[in-house]
């Protein structure tokens, strides 16, 4: 299989010591390596395959944390650049009585935000099977160059492209300017995940087939709607897939649609498929990725975390 690789942010992820409260009322945290992009690679690595993640760390502490956890666990750390201009970045999270997830960022900028285009080679991106990014990243500073950088040093080898917008409001200061990054970034990836949280937001569009005609633009053959419980769907111009959710008891979703998207990836490169491969895929190659991804993500929300929760492939056949 190939390398995947994920440019974004990597960053700790302050876990409460307790759920059912608002952050202000949480009396303790645990530091977790996180970070979408991140999180992607590590699902690729536990199944088996090779990942490594394009990003900046600051020259302290919670930096060599995340070098540490990555080497650890496998994820390839070739290009993580370290600097002192800026500390890495934070994210405190807190499970409110609700079930949403309240967030508080401390990154100001953080050490990932200031990579830029000209820290990123086209060398890294021979025979690659893809990239993925998410929208954290794609603010106005130098890493949102730097995607646009590495997404076409993809597109020139020939990789797949991935986008996963993992909407972050609490980093906008104006929301128009993030629905607007994220209408600009998804025609540029080939594959294109949407959760139903986030449809509406994107598209205008609460029924994803009055949605499609925004999604399955420029460069996108594939999009992936995912609906927590309710399951996940699959549509290219010619086929689409739907598989229900299993039931499970979750106790931590960090990192959920995280896995999910890592998972589905590696389907796609188990299968050796390419970008211009997607518009072929038949709805039975749909459904067994499809129920793949569930699975793996059932079995993710049952531990805490996020790449600490992501079963290995020798777990997820044992079942």
């Amino acid at each position: 299989m190939k390398q995947l690789l994920a440019i974004g942010e990597a960053l700790i992820d302050f876990i409460p010591s307790e759920s059912g409260k608002e952050m202000k009322h949480v009396s303790a945290f645990a530091p977790a390596v996180g970070g979408a992009p991140a999180n992607v690679c590590g699902a690729y690595v536990k199944l088996g395959g090779q990942a490594a993640m394009i990003t900046q760390l600051g020259e302290d502490p919670f930096g060599d944390k995340i070098a540490d956890e990555f080497a650890a666990c496998g994820i390839g750390c070739d290009y993580v650049k370290r600097t002192r201009a800026a500390n890495t970045s934070l994210a405190f999270v807190a499970l409110k009585e609700d079930g949403n997830r309240e967030f508080s960022f401390y990154r100001k900028p953080g050490a990932d935000m200031l990579m830029g285009a000209d820290d990123i080679q086209e060398s890294w991106f021979a025979d690659i099977f893809g990239l993925h990014f998410c929208s954290v990243s794609l603010g106005d500073f130098p890493m949102k160059e730097a995607h646009r950088q590495a997404i076409q040093y993809a597109k020139n080898a020939g990789a797949l492209v991935s986008f996963d917008p993992n909407l972050r409001f609490a980093l906008w200061e104006d929301i128009e300017e993030l629905r607007r990054v994220v209408r600009e970034f998804a025609p540029m990836a080939h594959v294109l995940k949407v959760s139903d949280e986030e449809l509406e937001f994107i598209t205008g569009h609460t029924d994803i087939r009055e949605a499609l005609p925004m999604l399955q633009v420029g460069n996108t053959r594939l999009v992936i709607y995912t609906k927590g419980a309710e399951g996940a769907e699959c549509y290219t111009q010619e086929n689409c897939a739907f598989v229900p959710s299993e039931k499970v008891k979750a106790v931590d979703t960090t990192g959920a649609g995280d896995g999910f998207i890592g998972s589905f990836l590696y389907c796609l490169s188990a299968d050796g498929l390419t970008a211009a491969q997607l518009d072929s895929l038949t709805r039975e190659q749909m459904e067994r990725y499809l129920t793949f991804a569930n699975r793996f993500c059932a079995r993710s929300v049952m531990g805490h975390g996020a790449i600490a929760s992501y079963p290995t492939m020798e777990e997820m056949e044992s079942e």
